[in-house]
């Protein structure tokens, strides 16, 4: 009887070591989250215009698709890497998330100059070109997960920086949770965004009172504008992060002067106006990593277009499919 008293004693003791272990888990997958929100803003504003331009019944299976990948690069690939460099290797992070922010840069720029020059430019414009629907979408989803896999790097970057130090397992299962839960809300919210105007076309024809179909009407109406508005901030998301991502990697490698810079004018424009501080000093930061972002962003298009892209095929043997 003793016997089966202690052993239900230490049962006993690692339930409680299991229970605020999970608190531990909790607390932690919170606070990375926080960390991480103006990337997942950034994220969520950025994918919407993925599904822009498709049937709505393509709309939410894109979604998932992207979903799914998303998961991947969070789970699959980012994870065990992150945890790998954050423990053999951290002096290689800073500059692969500077390469993953150039790439923002670079597609962000690229979103820019189509619009400013529909026709300037034929590797551009090839680029942009609109094939038939299923090459399109197949298209859009691997765009769409590349650039995620960007962001999620970042995510999941800076989740793993703001963890208390703990052990290997404690890191991995609150990255796990953190990348779960942001995509879940992520894409959630992507989906609810595209369907609004199925939504509102259900509501203008089924709807009991005048002002509930006027309701429903006015989503249809807007939703385009939504859309539109959408696209211009996820292309502005990807030079904000993108340019910001280069900056502070280049402080941290000793190249400083440029961030400290952009600090110092947000920090005097905070200062002149002190009833909204911390709003004016978060814009211009971000307004100048934004155009900083763009700037880098249009010098990379010529490297991009006519060196990496024509070697690359010419490794993988696309040139010679192309022909």
């Amino acid at each position: 009887m003793s016997g089966l008293l202690a052993l239900l004693d230490d049962v006993a003791a690692i339930a409680k070591v299991a229970a605020a272990s999970v608190d531990d888990i909790a607390a932690a997958a919170a606070k990375a989250g926080a960390k991480a929100a103006g990337v997942v803003i950034d994220d969520a504003a950025v994918t919407p215009k993925y599904v822009h331009g498709f049937d709505a019944h393509r709309e939410l299976p894109i979604i998932r698709r992207i979903a799914l990948g998303s998961l991947k690069n969070k789970l699959i690939i980012l994870l065990p890497a992150a945890l790998l460099l954050s423990n053999f290797a951290p002096w290689l992070i800073t500059p692969l998330l500077m390469l993953g922010g150039a790439y923002l840069c670079f597609e962000g720029a690229e979103k820019v100059f189509h619009w400013l020059f529909p026709h300037g430019d034929a590797h551009v414009a090839a680029d942009m070109d609109v094939k038939d629907k299923a090459h399109l979408e197949e298209e859009k989803v691997a765009g769409a997960i590349k650039t995620d896999f960007i962001l999620s790097a970042e995510i999941m970057t800076i989740a793993l920086a703001a963890i208390p130090e703990s052990n290997f397992w404690m890191e991995a299962i609150t990255l796990a949770v953190v990348g779960t839960l942001i995509t879940v809300a992520v894409y959630g919210t992507v989906a609810l965004i595209v369907k609004m105007d199925d939504m509102g076309l259900h509501m203008a024809a089924t709807g009991r009172t005048a002002a509930w179909r006027a309701l429903g009407r006015g989503l249809v109406a807007f939703m385009p504008k939504l859309m539109a508005f959408l696209s211009i901030v996820g292309t502005a998301a990807m030079l904000w992060v993108g340019g910001s991502i280069v900056l502070h990697g280049a402080s941290d490698l000793g190249w400083g002067w440029l961030y400290n810079q952009i600090h110092h004018i947000a920090e005097a424009a905070a200062h002149a106006v002190p009833q909204a501080a911390g709003f004016l000093e978060w814009t211009v930061t971000a307004g100048l990593d934004g155009v900083f972002g763009l700037i880098l962003g249009l010098l990379l298009i010529p490297v991009a277009t006519r060196v990496i892209t024509p070697l690359w095929a010419s490794v993988t043997g696309k040139a010679k499919a192309a022909h």
